[in-house]
């Protein structure tokens, strides 16, 4: 599985179907920071086994995925939990609401696994920081295409979708999680809109996000990258504060949360220049 310090700092995850296998390789060569073999909402009913079979082939072969599970209340969800607990596994939880229902799936999983709960319903987003605080919880992603659905509201534009955004980067800060990933942009060809849309997530909070086509993912890491600008800004200001207590960088106050995330725009840029040397 990807390490989970890798999965707390991707920027992108991209979905592959579980029934296509031919695609697998072919996602995993797109440049995404990890692929998703997704068993639920891209599978249809009767290819579900295939796709769970599909999964633990590319697992078993040493290759890296997240896997998406269907949700805990699916006849299928039982049979996917015994069949990847053989080994270490990463995995998203659909529609992840409760503690509990969380931890069990830890419980379940072998020792060193990690969830990345997917917080898509009224009650996720309530219960998002208890969710975000269960052990081996890596950070949580952000489904609005499904809670829209729920609360019967335009997926995109909606006032209440951007206040339950909030609402689960709030959690996972107060949980001591990662950053979240924002939910995927279904426009495959409008890169405005997906310009739009990182832009939006990263002003919120977001440091990744879910992708559905490898078109994708070169916007969605350059949307999430600091800007030449931003680092400017901080490179001034962690070399105004050496030594220093409080002090001014243009016209600015700055103390230690200022200076703080001056580092943290500093270190996006290196692990994505070092992720950059490795590919």
């Amino acid at each position: 599985m990807p390490e989970a310090e890798q999965l707390a700092e991707a920027r992108t995850l991209l979905f592959v179907p579980g029934d296509r296998p031919e695609r697998f390789a072919k996602a995993a060569a797109s440049g995404a920071d990890a692929i998703v073999i997704d068993l639920e909402d891209a599978v249809a009913p009767p290819d579900k086994d295939a796709a769970l079979r599909n999964a633990r082939a590319w697992l078993a072969e040493g290759h890296d995925a997240v896997i998406r599970l269907n949700p805990a209340e699916s006849p299928w969800y039982r049979t996917e939990v015994a069949a990847l607990c053989e080994r270490p596994v990463a995995v998203v939880l659909p529609k992840a609401a409760g503690a509990e229902a969380v931890a069990g799936l830890v419980e379940r999983l072998a020792a060193g696994s990690v969830v990345i709960p997917l917080i898509e319903t009224a009650a996720g987003v309530l219960d998002a920081r208890a969710v975000c605080s269960v052990p081996g919880v890596v950070r949580a992603a952000f489904g609005h295409v499904d809670l829209s659905a729920e609360l019967g509201v335009p997926p995109e534009t909606s006032a209440t979708l951007a206040h339950a955004r909030v609402a689960v980067v709030l959690a996972a800060a107060a949980a001591g999680c990662a950053p979240p990933l924002d939910g995927v942009t279904t426009a495959l060809d409008a890169p405005d809109v997906l310009n739009a849309d990182v832009r939006r997530a990263a002003d919120l909070g977001f440091t990744g996000k879910l992708c559905v086509h490898p078109r994708q993912i070169a916007v969605v890491h350059q949307g999430f990258a600091p800007s030449a600008d931003e680092l400017a800004w901080a490179e001034r200001v962690v070399a105004a504060a050496a030594g220093q207590g409080a002090t001014a960088v243009d016209g600015q106050m700055i103390d230690r949360p200022v200076v703080d995330r001056a580092r943290r725009l500093l270190g996006r840029r290196d692990k994505s220049t070092f992720r950059s040397s490795v590919d």
